[in-house]
């Protein structure tokens, strides 16, 4: 299958676009002056025009697109969200109806990342403080004496477009800027001028600290009591990103103590934030999560949509297209079990491989050689980035997002299936290991997980896994079971593959529920164990 190759143009066809919330005619300029298009400027729920003559919607988030509005457009063909997030777009409902949806994912990149970088000169120089202060009738100038930007290091989480912005311009501040990701190869930072570093050094060596992550188990509550306890003394911390990645009860501590010097928010985990105990510090500047609110970004999302849905019409691919294009039954059958299959080993490969990477290789073997199988690579690499970016991925978008991150994709047909009837093999290359993993499908055993880095296993995927390496030793097994009893959590299956009698073994076990972090810290009470990992699917 390929990527949304538009069916929809039509020889001297003029389209109607309905755009549904406010919007100005400059963002709208590539419709309004197309000859192809009849726009109509009305929102679609108090429309008095044909609902079944729309063939495009364009929305910011005051609409909400919901299944029983898709079936009031009969002839809809995509829908343009002006902006980045898509949570009032019923995705599902929209594929299930053959409707493409697409959005702004850059529109307001610069937005973003000016509006950090100016809460991060406010911070150190305590500029609101000081005006607030004037507007008070006091001249504090001995309160308000500030540090200057030159030489300090500034510490980025999470490097993805906002955070290399931010990293251009502290760098013309003459700043020191590190950076920590997961997937920020050596060549990528040195191709935006940061040191590439570890969490840990991000937290010990940076003056300013700020995030730029995704929202996810495992980047939610990232900077708390314990990892404030790893930064500098007189730290400054700013969030843009995501409320949530902070803890705020922490951070709150942390500025009361003096740990951390002052901190800059704009995004808050329960929103809106009336009277939140951070507004009430001195040493705290917060704004109500406008970083992207600038007419620029506003016009850019909205001309940004505008044209792609312009170009679907006509005849073109959707760039940044957020679902697959709809499937028939006998095609959803036949694909949809292997694109799960390899969706799973991408996700699974990237909870246990948490370094920078740089190449993909899948391997494809037996009757699903045959097979189409660009959409399973996507669909690896969807699940592969699936938590660990801060960007909307699926199977349309992700090799778009590998190519951004210079991770090499590529793929293999081999004719050796190790007995099974579809055989699939990845290989992920980082900067300094790598990680084997091998799945099968069939329709009487369902998607299995055979392999991983050479040690062999027969394992059924589970929402909840936990990956245990491991020395091949009497009574670990035992021991393991034990562990997880005492902590109420029970065991579904279990699988344990080894290569040589008492050399190093492994252990998949699927569980009841997600293992929390007390449960995975007191497996260091088992001398045996090497390193046990949660796997959350």
């Amino acid at each position: 299958m390929v990527q949304v190759q538009n069916p929809v143009h039509q020889e001297m066809k003029t389209f109607t676009v309905l755009v549904s919330d406010n919007m100005s005619a400059d963002g709208l300029k590539p419709i309004l002056e197309s000859s192809e298009v009849n726009v109509i400027q009305e929102n679609v729920l108090e429309t008095k025009i044909a609902l079944d003559t729309v063939d495009a919607l364009l929305i910011r988030s005051s609409t909400t697109v919901t299944a029983e509005i898709l079936d009031k457009l009969p002839n809809l063909k995509i829908i343009g969200r002006a902006g980045v997030g898509v949570d009032n777009v019923d995705l599902d409902a929209a594929t299930s109806h053959g409707v493409v949806v697409v959005n702004a994912p850059d529109g307001n990149t610069i937005s973003t990342a000016e509006h950090t970088f100016a809460m991060l000169a406010s911070l150190v120089r305590s500029i609101p403080q000081a005006n607030q202060s004037m507007q008070e009738g006091r001249w504090d100038r001995k309160l308000y004496q500030g540090a200057e930007l030159y030489g300090k290091t500034l510490g980025i989480i999470g490097f993805g477009r906002i955070g290399a912005e931010l990293a251009q311009r502290a760098r013309a501040f003459r700043m020191n800027v590190i950076a920590y990701d997961p997937f920020l190869t050596q060549s990528r930072a040195e191709k935006n001028h940061v040191t590439a570093v570890s969490l840990e050094e991000a937290l010990s060596q940076s003056d300013i600290l700020s995030v730029h992550t995704p929202l996810t188990k495992d980047t939610k509550g990232l900077l708390n009591d314990e990892t404030f306890k790893k930064t500098k003394k007189g730290v400054y911390v700013l969030n843009c990103a995501r409320g949530g990645i902070i803890d705020e009860d922490a951070l709150y501590r942390a500025v009361e103590s003096g740990h951390v010097r002052g901190a800059a928010i704009d995004v808050f985990e329960e929103e809106p934030a009336k009277n939140h105990p951070l507004t009430k510090l001195p040493q705290v500047i917060t704004t109500p999560h406008i970083a992207a609110s600038t007419s620029e970004a506003q016009l850019n999302v909205a001309e940004s949509v505008s044209q792609e849905v312009l170009d679907y019409l006509s005849g073109k691919p959707a760039p940044h297209a957020l679902n697959l294009p709809y499937l028939d039954q006998e095609a959803f059958d036949k694909f949809s079990p292997f694109t799960k299959l390899t969706r799973t080993l991408g996700d699974t490969a990237s909870q246990l491989f948490m370094e920078p990477v740089k190449q993909v290789e899948i391997s494809y073997a037996g009757e699903i050689s045959d097979q189409e199988t660009g959409l399973f690579n996507r669909s690896f690499l969807a699940g592969f980035f699936r938590n660990r970016i801060d960007d909307y991925v699926n199977e349309v978008n992700a090799s778009w997002i590998a190519k951004e991150r210079d991770v090499e994709v590529s793929e293999r047909h081999e004719s050796e299936s190790k007995g099974y009837a579809n055989f699939v093999k990845a290989y992920v290359q980082g900067e300094n290991s790598s990680i084997h993993i091998h799945g099968t499908y069939s329709q009487e055993i369902g998607a299995r997980i055979v392999e991983i880095n050479g040690f062999k296993l027969d394992f059924q995927p589970a929402a909840h896994t936990l990956y245990v390496r491991h020395n091949d030793r009497p009574g670990v097994i035992g021991k393991v079971g034990q562990l997880l009893g005492a902590h109420d959590v029970n065991i579904a299956t279990m699988q344990v593959g080894r290569k040589t009698e008492g050399g190093e073994a492994i252990m998949l076990l699927a569980t009841d529920k997600e293992c929390d972090e007390a449960v995975l810290k007191a497996f260091a009470e088992i001398e045996e164990i090497n390193s046990v990992s949660a796997i959350e699917l």
